[in-house]
């Protein structure tokens, strides 16, 4: 499958250029969207999305709970639908868990610190009660379990992994878009849970409708499940994917009507930090040239820069903040290629963005 083709594709499967009706349909579409900037991850959805929801669009579907934000794989913060969660959790948690050891292990918190926490954390949190994290960090302290230097980052994330909490409804904040979401109960924040029947089948599935045209390669680094493990998945996902391609890395796509592309979509897009078209692949040379890739990340600090795509190909960086007084700045663009996009549509991508922050 040639480059273009392959960009035009993923396009489609990411909802880019085929959005969903709602944010809802479209985080459930994307299953885990990358969130390690809450802002980012929030301009994702909205991205994908029909219409031009706002950052209080996307609040009010945490606010609802159709989706939160947890440690969904790779020990990295995504969001996901709120059904979505226990049943990825169930595939994802004790591996995320065992990597985190040696720095568990550095904090000291062992198994009988995690247990006190969990104690602490649920009586607290428990008849609906939500905290920050801040506020939780504090019932843990009150409870003589330690969050200094990075403990309590540490404990949240582990209680998260064991589905006792998430991140659920967001925490209003004057002045700017909000960047902070109360802590809450799973068990009582998601009410409506999923059980798929073979979970490995759905978690690939769902990736390649999500993802594709992608391989079995792509879905190992994007899960952070072993190849061996990987490739069962995609076995027991046959009925629902089928190889477009079968020469080296055979690829897939998932079966079904694809998503119908929107006429007039744009063609250059301003998009987030750590963007999902971008980082979830094995070969990140097919939605940009290699000489450009160290201009968008990882860095060294593990930093991904927001981008600009023309086309199906990132054409650029850009910067902008979202503190109180300057979300309301024009975003800057830096361009690799001044010539794959016009200043029109640079200007045009940008002014989308900033005109979510800003609602």
């Amino acid at each position: 499958m040639d480059v273009a083709t392959l960009r035009r594709e993923r396009l489609r499967s990411h909802r880019l250029s085929a959005p969903a009706a709602t944010v809802g349909e479209a985080a459930s579409h994307m299953l885990a969207t990358q969130g390690q900037e809450f802002w980012g991850g929030r301009w994702a959805l909205a991205s994908r999305t029909r219409g031009a929801p706002s950052v209080r669009d996307v609040d009010a579907a945490f606010d609802r709970g159709e989706i939160v934000r947890s440690w969904t794989m790779r020990g990295t913060i995504h969001v996901i639908p709120a059904r979505d969660l226990a049943w990825v959790l169930s595939i994802t948690g004790e591996r995320q868990a065992r990597q985190a050891a040696a720095v568990r292990r550095a904090e000291s918190i062992d198994d009988a610190e995690l247990a006190r926490a969990e104690r602490l954390a649920r009586a607290a949190l428990s008849g609906g009660n939500r905290l920050t994290r801040k506020e939780l960090f504090d019932v843990l302290e009150a409870g003589g379990v330690s969050t200094a230097r990075q403990r309590g980052y540490h404990l949240l994330v582990a209680l998260s992994l064991r589905t006792v909490v998430c991140q659920g409804p967001v925490v209003p904040r004057f002045g700017g878009p909000t960047r902070e979401q109360y802590v809450v109960l799973t068990e009582e924040w998601v009410t409506d849970a999923a059980s798929p029947a073979d979970p490995a089948a759905e978690y690939f599935s769902r990736f390649i409708a999500s993802h594709g045209p992608a391989c079995v390669r792509d879905f190992a680094w994007w899960s952070g499940l072993p190849l061996g493990i990987s490739r069962a998945a995609a076995e027991r996902a046959a009925d629902r994917v089928v190889i477009v391609e079968d020469e080296g890395e055979p690829l897939y796509v998932a079966t079904g009507p694809a998503p119908r592309r929107t006429p007039g979509a744009p063609d250059v897009l301003a998009l987030p930090p750590y963007e999902e078209y971008y980082l979830s692949y094995a070969d990140r040379t097919v939605p940009c040239a290699p000489e450009f890739l160290a201009a968008i990340g990882p860095s060294l600090n593990g930093i991904i820069r927001p981008i600009l795509v023309a086309r199906g190909e990132a054409i650029g960086v850009w910067t902008h903040s979202v503190a109180v007084g300057r979300h309301a700045d024009d975003p800057v663009p830096e361009l690799f290629t001044p010539d794959a996009a016009s200043d029109d549509e640079v200007v045009a991508a940008l002014a989308r963005y900033r005109a979510f922050i800003t609602a």
